[in-house]
């Protein structure tokens, strides 16, 4: 089984974001869902954005996602949701050993993280079609670039569409993206 640290949104671990990580666990995974935010939670998506930019700030985002990471074995798939995709996808392309990167409702150009994708480090995407916020461009560009790259577009304008917490859920789309999930934690554990 997989090894996988999940890093949550920018709402916090809400109890949508926690029951897939426990999903994850259900299906045999060891899963690590540091929490980026010290316990705090926000019932808005602009709430949690806006604290991430003034508050927090996404460098810090980032350095708090590499310090989680810190202690877990090398061998380890990196997965996001939207915020998250900022530690997840760095430490994937920079963490020596990084097996893969599973970004949900987000991707970062390459260039930001140092311009290329490590040889043999798997990416899994999945975005809502028409999601103004879920860098549909970005994802594209990656599928391009990257080798063996998978780019999962789902019908739709939802944005954090798997977190069953929330009104951005998609109950069908969500369940798809569950499955192909651990397919590719299946094929790269």
């Amino acid at each position: 089984m997989a090894e996988v640290v999940v890093f949550h949104h920018a709402q916090g671990q809400t109890a949508g974001f926690l029951a897939f990580t426990e999903e994850l666990r259900a299906a045999g995974h060891t899963v690590h869902a540091p929490d980026l935010y010290d316990g705090k939670t926000f019932a808005v998506l602009e709430d949690g954005v806006a604290h991430a930019e003034q508050v927090i700030g996404f460098d810090t985002i980032i350095e708090r996602g590499e310090q989680a990471a810190a202690d877990v074995p090398s061998e380890v798939v990196y997965a996001g949701f939207s915020l998250g995709v900022l530690p997840a996808q760095k430490l994937a392309q920079t963490r020596s050993g990084a097996v893969g990167a599973l970004l949900f409702h987000a991707s970062i150009p390459l260039a930001e993280f140092g311009g290329s994708w490590p040889p043999g480090v798997a990416l899994q995407m999945h975005v809502m079609e028409d999601d103004e916020w879920g860098d549909v461009n970005v994802a594209r560009e990656l599928q391009r670039t990257v080798e063996g790259a998978e780019l999962f577009l789902y019908p739709g304008s939802r944005h954090l569409f798997a977190d069953c917490s929330l009104a951005d859920y998609d109950a069908q789309a969500a369940d798809l993206l569950m499955e192909r999930v651990l397919a590719f934690l299946s094929a790269n554990d």
